[in-house]
Protein backbone atom coordinates (compact mmCIF):
# COMPACT_ATOMS: atom_id res chain seq x y z
CA UNK A 1 0.00 0.00 0.00
CA UNK A 2 1.53 3.56 -0.95
CA UNK A 3 1.24 6.36 1.45
CA UNK A 4 0.17 9.09 -0.68
CA UNK A 5 0.70 12.16 2.29
CA UNK A 6 4.01 11.26 2.92
CA UNK A 7 5.17 9.90 -0.34
CA UNK A 8 6.76 6.75 1.27
CA UNK A 9 5.32 2.77 0.93
CA UNK A 10 2.61 2.31 3.97
CA UNK A 11 3.59 -0.05 6.49
CA UNK A 12 0.97 -1.44 8.64
CA UNK A 13 1.14 -0.20 12.29
CA UNK A 14 2.70 -4.12 14.49
CA UNK A 15 1.13 -4.26 17.67
CA UNK A 16 3.60 -5.79 20.43
CA UNK A 17 2.24 -9.52 21.22
CA UNK A 18 0.58 -9.32 24.73
CA UNK A 19 2.99 -12.08 25.80
CA UNK A 20 5.75 -10.35 25.47
CA UNK A 21 3.84 -6.89 27.49
CA UNK A 22 2.73 -9.98 30.50
CA UNK A 23 6.28 -10.96 30.53
CA UNK A 24 7.71 -7.36 30.83
CA UNK A 25 5.43 -6.83 33.34
CA UNK A 26 6.19 -10.19 35.40
CA UNK A 27 9.96 -9.33 35.20
CA UNK A 28 9.00 -5.59 36.38
CA UNK A 29 6.90 -6.95 39.59
CA UNK A 30 9.43 -9.66 40.42
CA UNK A 31 12.53 -6.70 40.02
CA UNK A 32 10.22 -4.44 42.31
CA UNK A 33 9.73 -7.27 45.09
CA UNK A 34 12.64 -8.53 45.21
CA UNK A 35 14.48 -4.59 45.90
CA UNK A 36 11.57 -4.63 48.60
CA UNK A 37 12.46 -8.04 49.91
CA UNK A 38 16.52 -7.09 49.88
CA UNK A 39 15.39 -3.64 51.84
CA UNK A 40 12.95 -5.14 53.86
CA UNK A 41 16.01 -7.87 55.14
CA UNK A 42 18.67 -4.80 55.09
CA UNK A 43 16.31 -3.15 58.10
CA UNK A 44 15.38 -6.30 59.81
CA UNK A 45 19.10 -7.43 59.89
CA UNK A 46 19.73 -4.00 61.80
CA UNK A 47 17.27 -4.71 64.78
CA UNK A 48 18.43 -5.65 67.75
CA UNK A 49 19.13 -9.97 67.90
CA UNK A 50 16.75 -9.72 71.13
CA UNK A 51 15.51 -8.14 74.13
CA UNK A 52 17.97 -9.50 76.25
CA UNK A 53 19.93 -7.00 78.50
CA UNK A 54 23.22 -9.04 79.77
CA UNK A 55 26.22 -7.60 79.18
CA UNK A 56 28.38 -9.00 76.61
CA UNK A 57 31.69 -7.42 76.43
CA UNK A 58 33.94 -7.37 73.22
CA UNK A 59 37.90 -6.37 72.66
CA UNK A 60 38.50 -4.96 69.33
CA UNK A 61 42.07 -5.32 68.84
CA UNK A 62 44.06 -2.52 66.96
CA UNK A 63 44.10 -2.91 63.67
CA UNK A 64 41.06 -5.28 63.20
CA UNK A 65 39.43 -4.58 59.50
CA UNK A 66 35.72 -4.03 59.30
CA UNK A 67 34.86 -7.13 58.20
CA UNK A 68 36.73 -9.27 60.97
CA UNK A 69 34.66 -6.69 63.27
CA UNK A 70 31.43 -7.85 61.84
CA UNK A 71 32.43 -11.57 61.93
CA UNK A 72 33.83 -11.12 65.69
CA UNK A 73 29.95 -9.54 67.10
CA UNK A 74 28.10 -12.23 64.69
CA UNK A 75 29.85 -14.66 67.01
CA UNK A 76 29.00 -12.65 69.76
CA UNK A 77 25.46 -12.84 68.99
CA UNK A 78 24.88 -9.56 69.22
CA UNK A 79 23.78 -8.71 65.71
CA UNK A 80 22.04 -10.46 62.99
CA UNK A 81 24.65 -10.35 59.74
CA UNK A 82 28.06 -9.42 59.53
CA UNK A 83 27.42 -8.88 55.77
CA UNK A 84 24.48 -6.19 56.42
CA UNK A 85 26.66 -5.05 59.11
CA UNK A 86 29.27 -3.52 56.34
CA UNK A 87 26.88 -2.58 54.52
CA UNK A 88 25.25 -0.39 56.85
CA UNK A 89 28.75 0.90 57.73
CA UNK A 90 30.02 1.72 54.01
CA UNK A 91 26.91 3.32 53.80
CA UNK A 92 27.11 5.49 56.82
CA UNK A 93 30.60 5.94 55.78
CA UNK A 94 31.97 4.96 59.30
CA UNK A 95 34.11 1.51 57.96
CA UNK A 96 37.07 3.16 59.39
CA UNK A 97 36.41 5.22 61.98
CA UNK A 98 35.17 2.20 64.52
CA UNK A 99 38.00 2.67 67.43
CA UNK A 100 39.48 -0.61 69.24
CA UNK A 101 39.12 -0.92 72.75
CA UNK A 102 36.79 -3.11 75.31
CA UNK A 103 32.80 -2.39 74.66
CA UNK A 104 29.91 -3.57 76.75
CA UNK A 105 27.62 -4.29 74.30
CA UNK A 106 23.57 -5.84 74.93
CA UNK A 107 21.80 -8.00 72.09
CA UNK A 108 19.21 -5.50 72.71
CA UNK A 109 21.46 -2.68 71.11
CA UNK A 110 20.73 -1.78 67.29
CA UNK A 111 23.19 -2.09 64.55
CA UNK A 112 23.13 1.86 64.80
CA UNK A 113 23.96 2.01 68.31
CA UNK A 114 26.52 -0.49 68.20
CA UNK A 115 28.20 1.43 65.57
CA UNK A 116 27.71 4.55 67.38
CA UNK A 117 29.72 3.48 70.35
CA UNK A 118 32.24 2.10 68.14
CA UNK A 119 32.80 5.03 66.36
CA UNK A 120 32.67 7.24 69.41
CA UNK A 121 35.46 5.03 71.10
CA UNK A 122 32.75 4.14 74.28
CA UNK A 123 35.32 2.03 76.08
CA UNK A 124 33.95 0.38 79.28
CA UNK A 125 36.14 2.47 81.88
CA UNK A 126 35.96 -0.51 84.78
CA UNK A 127 37.74 -3.01 83.04
CA UNK A 128 41.33 -3.84 83.03
CA UNK A 129 41.79 -5.05 79.02
CA UNK A 130 44.49 -7.06 78.11
CA UNK A 131 45.05 -6.59 74.08
CA UNK A 132 45.85 -9.63 72.22
CA UNK A 133 49.18 -9.64 70.71
CA UNK A 134 50.64 -7.39 73.46
CA UNK A 135 53.80 -7.72 74.43
CA UNK A 136 54.91 -7.90 78.33
CA UNK A 137 55.74 -4.75 77.77
CA UNK A 138 52.63 -2.97 76.63
CA UNK A 139 50.50 -5.14 78.89
CA UNK A 140 52.72 -3.39 81.94
CA UNK A 141 51.96 -0.12 80.79
CA UNK A 142 48.39 -0.63 79.91
CA UNK A 143 48.20 -1.80 84.09
CA UNK A 144 49.57 1.24 85.13
CA UNK A 145 47.45 3.00 82.74
CA UNK A 146 44.63 1.53 84.74
CA UNK A 147 45.59 3.49 87.62
CA UNK A 148 48.19 1.06 89.29
CA UNK A 149 51.10 2.25 90.53
CA UNK A 150 54.42 1.22 88.22
CA UNK A 151 56.41 -0.19 90.87
CA UNK A 152 53.39 -2.73 92.05
CA UNK A 153 52.99 -3.44 88.68
CA UNK A 154 56.48 -4.49 88.44
CA UNK A 155 56.16 -6.80 91.44
CA UNK A 156 52.92 -8.18 89.81
CA UNK A 157 54.53 -9.09 86.78
CA UNK A 158 57.04 -11.25 88.67
CA UNK A 159 56.62 -15.05 87.70
CA UNK A 160 57.41 -15.89 91.82
CA UNK A 161 54.57 -14.31 92.70
CA UNK A 162 52.76 -17.37 91.07
CA UNK A 163 54.79 -20.18 91.95
CA UNK A 164 52.52 -23.32 91.44
CA UNK A 165 50.37 -21.68 89.04
CA UNK A 166 48.97 -24.36 86.65
CA UNK A 167 49.25 -21.69 83.61
CA UNK A 168 53.08 -21.67 83.94
CA UNK A 169 53.94 -25.44 85.05
CA UNK A 170 55.39 -25.42 81.23
CA UNK A 171 57.72 -22.14 81.75
CA UNK A 172 61.10 -22.24 81.88
CA UNK A 173 62.25 -21.81 85.20
CA UNK A 174 64.47 -18.32 83.95
CA UNK A 175 61.55 -17.09 81.72
CA UNK A 176 59.34 -14.03 81.96
CA UNK A 177 55.38 -14.15 81.78
CA UNK A 178 55.79 -13.49 78.26
CA UNK A 179 53.32 -15.20 76.28
CA UNK A 180 50.88 -16.20 79.26
CA UNK A 181 48.82 -13.37 80.15
CA UNK A 182 45.57 -14.39 78.43
CA UNK A 183 44.04 -11.30 76.56
CA UNK A 184 40.56 -10.54 78.23
CA UNK A 185 39.10 -7.64 80.28
CA UNK A 186 39.25 -7.85 83.77
CA UNK A 187 37.10 -6.12 86.38
CA UNK A 188 38.38 -3.73 88.44
CA UNK A 189 37.55 -1.38 91.53
CA UNK A 190 39.68 0.82 93.56
CA UNK A 191 40.80 -2.19 95.89
CA UNK A 192 41.92 -4.21 93.11
CA UNK A 193 45.71 -4.98 93.19
CA UNK A 194 47.28 -5.53 89.65
CA UNK A 195 48.38 -9.30 90.86
CA UNK A 196 44.88 -9.56 91.01
CA UNK A 197 44.55 -8.92 87.39
CA UNK A 198 47.55 -10.50 86.37
CA UNK A 199 46.58 -13.96 88.45
CA UNK A 200 43.21 -13.97 86.50
CA UNK A 201 45.32 -13.60 82.90
CA UNK A 202 46.80 -17.09 84.01
CA UNK A 203 43.77 -18.45 85.10
CA UNK A 204 42.47 -17.29 81.52
CA UNK A 205 45.39 -18.97 80.17
CA UNK A 206 45.35 -21.87 82.02
CA UNK A 207 41.78 -22.68 80.95
CA UNK A 208 42.30 -22.22 77.27
CA UNK A 209 46.07 -24.56 77.31
CA UNK A 210 43.39 -27.71 77.88
CA UNK A 211 44.69 -31.12 77.78
CA UNK A 212 43.30 -31.58 74.09
CA UNK A 213 45.62 -28.34 73.26
CA UNK A 214 48.53 -29.35 74.78
CA UNK A 215 48.52 -33.02 73.26
CA UNK A 216 47.72 -31.52 69.80
CA UNK A 217 51.16 -29.51 70.76
CA UNK A 218 53.18 -32.87 70.95
CA UNK A 219 51.32 -34.25 67.74
CA UNK A 220 53.11 -31.55 65.84
CA UNK A 221 56.43 -31.85 67.83
CA UNK A 222 56.41 -28.96 70.07
CA UNK A 223 56.15 -28.97 73.79
CA UNK A 224 53.84 -26.62 75.42
CA UNK A 225 56.40 -23.29 75.29
CA UNK A 226 57.20 -24.36 72.34
CA UNK A 227 53.28 -24.03 71.14
CA UNK A 228 52.80 -21.05 72.74
CA UNK A 229 55.55 -19.59 71.24
CA UNK A 230 54.62 -20.24 67.77
CA UNK A 231 51.16 -19.29 68.42
CA UNK A 232 52.23 -16.02 69.95
CA UNK A 233 54.41 -15.22 66.17
CA UNK A 234 51.31 -16.29 64.61
CA UNK A 235 49.74 -13.64 66.45
CA UNK A 236 51.49 -10.91 65.77
CA UNK A 237 51.33 -12.15 61.71
CA UNK A 238 47.97 -12.79 60.84
CA UNK A 239 45.18 -10.21 60.69
CA UNK A 240 42.06 -12.32 60.10
CA UNK A 241 41.60 -15.17 62.28
CA UNK A 242 40.65 -17.38 59.89
CA UNK A 243 43.62 -17.49 58.17
CA UNK A 244 45.56 -18.63 61.49
CA UNK A 245 45.56 -22.14 60.89
CA UNK A 246 47.10 -21.62 57.37
CA UNK A 247 50.09 -19.80 58.91
CA UNK A 248 50.51 -22.03 61.40
CA UNK A 249 50.96 -24.73 58.65
CA UNK A 250 53.66 -22.55 56.98
CA UNK A 251 55.70 -22.02 60.49
CA UNK A 252 55.14 -25.92 60.95
CA UNK A 253 56.05 -26.99 57.60
CA UNK A 254 59.45 -24.40 57.40
CA UNK A 255 60.18 -25.76 60.97
CA UNK A 256 60.22 -29.54 59.72
CA UNK A 257 62.45 -28.81 56.27
CA UNK A 258 64.61 -26.71 58.51
CA UNK A 259 63.85 -23.87 57.05
CA UNK A 260 63.94 -20.35 58.42
CA UNK A 261 60.52 -18.98 59.82
CA UNK A 262 60.88 -15.23 58.05
CA UNK A 263 58.80 -13.40 60.73
CA UNK A 264 59.11 -10.25 60.46
CA UNK A 265 57.71 -9.80 64.16
CA UNK A 266 60.15 -11.63 65.27
CA UNK A 267 62.97 -9.26 63.96
CA UNK A 268 61.41 -6.27 65.25
CA UNK A 269 60.73 -8.28 69.05
CA UNK A 270 64.25 -8.36 69.30
CA UNK A 271 65.35 -5.12 68.50
CA UNK A 272 62.16 -3.37 70.44
CA UNK A 273 63.70 -5.90 73.72
CA UNK A 274 67.32 -4.27 72.76
CA UNK A 275 66.25 -1.09 72.87
CA UNK A 276 67.54 -0.77 69.01
CA UNK A 277 65.76 1.25 66.31
CA UNK A 278 63.40 -0.88 64.80
CA UNK A 279 65.07 -2.84 61.56
CA UNK A 280 63.95 -6.28 60.34
CA UNK A 281 68.37 -6.65 59.78
CA UNK A 282 68.76 -5.99 63.02
CA UNK A 283 70.19 -9.07 64.49
CA UNK A 284 69.54 -10.87 67.52
CA UNK A 285 68.40 -14.55 68.69
CA UNK A 286 64.53 -13.49 67.73
CA UNK A 287 65.93 -12.73 64.26
CA UNK A 288 63.91 -15.55 62.09
CA UNK A 289 65.01 -14.60 59.24
CA UNK A 290 68.62 -15.31 59.95
CA UNK A 291 68.26 -17.90 62.63
CA UNK A 292 66.32 -20.85 62.25
CA UNK A 293 64.09 -22.48 64.73
CA UNK A 294 61.61 -20.43 67.13
CA UNK A 295 62.54 -17.79 68.96
CA UNK A 296 63.82 -18.19 72.49
CA UNK A 297 60.62 -17.25 73.64
CA UNK A 298 57.30 -15.83 72.90
CA UNK A 299 57.05 -12.45 71.46
CA UNK A 300 53.75 -11.88 72.52
CA UNK A 301 50.05 -12.63 74.64
CA UNK A 302 48.14 -15.26 72.43
CA UNK A 303 44.61 -16.08 71.99
CA UNK A 304 42.67 -19.00 71.48
CA UNK A 305 42.37 -18.72 68.20
CA UNK A 306 46.49 -18.87 67.50
CA UNK A 307 46.38 -21.58 70.06
CA UNK A 308 43.96 -23.66 67.97
CA UNK A 309 46.18 -22.65 64.57
CA UNK A 310 49.00 -24.76 66.22
CA UNK A 311 47.07 -27.40 67.80
CA UNK A 312 45.12 -27.98 64.28
CA UNK A 313 47.09 -26.32 61.37
CA UNK A 314 45.19 -26.10 58.06
CA UNK A 315 45.84 -29.27 55.54
CA UNK A 316 47.16 -27.70 53.18
CA UNK A 317 50.82 -27.18 51.24
CA UNK A 318 52.01 -23.51 51.49
CA UNK A 319 55.07 -22.49 52.36
CA UNK A 320 55.06 -18.41 52.10
CA UNK A 321 52.11 -16.28 53.15
CA UNK A 322 52.26 -12.38 53.14
CA UNK A 323 50.13 -10.14 55.32
CA UNK A 324 48.78 -7.57 52.52
CA UNK A 325 48.24 -3.69 53.09
CA UNK A 326 44.66 -4.63 53.19
CA UNK A 327 45.21 -6.87 56.45
CA UNK A 328 44.43 -9.97 53.35
CA UNK A 329 46.62 -12.25 53.97
CA UNK A 330 48.38 -13.99 50.77
CA UNK A 331 49.60 -17.82 50.45
CA UNK A 332 51.78 -19.10 47.78
CA UNK A 333 53.83 -22.40 46.89
CA UNK A 334 57.02 -20.67 45.21
CA UNK A 335 59.39 -18.09 45.81
CA UNK A 336 58.30 -16.62 42.73
CA UNK A 337 54.67 -16.36 43.54
CA UNK A 338 55.55 -15.19 46.69
CA UNK A 339 57.33 -12.17 45.95
CA UNK A 340 54.72 -11.20 42.68
CA UNK A 341 52.35 -11.61 45.68
CA UNK A 342 54.21 -9.28 47.83
CA UNK A 343 55.11 -7.05 45.04
CA UNK A 344 51.55 -6.66 44.42
CA UNK A 345 49.69 -6.52 47.63
CA UNK A 346 52.25 -5.35 50.08
CA UNK A 347 53.59 -2.06 49.20
CA UNK A 348 53.91 -0.03 52.54
CA UNK A 349 53.85 -2.88 55.20
CA UNK A 350 56.48 -4.30 53.22
CA UNK A 351 58.86 -1.33 52.45
CA UNK A 352 60.25 -0.97 56.14
CA UNK A 353 64.05 -1.29 56.50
Amino acid sequence: MYNAVAGKPYRPYRRVPKRIIWVAIVLVVLLVAAAVAVRSSYYRSLQPVSSSQNVVLVTIKPGTSSDAIGEQLQESGLIRSSTMFQWYIRTENVRDRMQAGTYAFRPSMSVQEIVNELVEGSVKSDLVTILPGQRLDQIRQALINAGFRPDAVDTALQPSQYSGHVALVDKPANASLEGFLYPESYQKTANTAPNVIVSAALDQMAKHLTPGIRAAFTVQGLNVYQGITMASIIEKEVNNPTDSAKAAQVFLKRLRIDMPLGSDPTALYGAILDGQELKLTYQSPYNTHTNKGLTPTPISNVSKTSLEAVANPAQTGWLYFVAGDDGTTHFSNTIEEHEALTERYCKKLCSGN
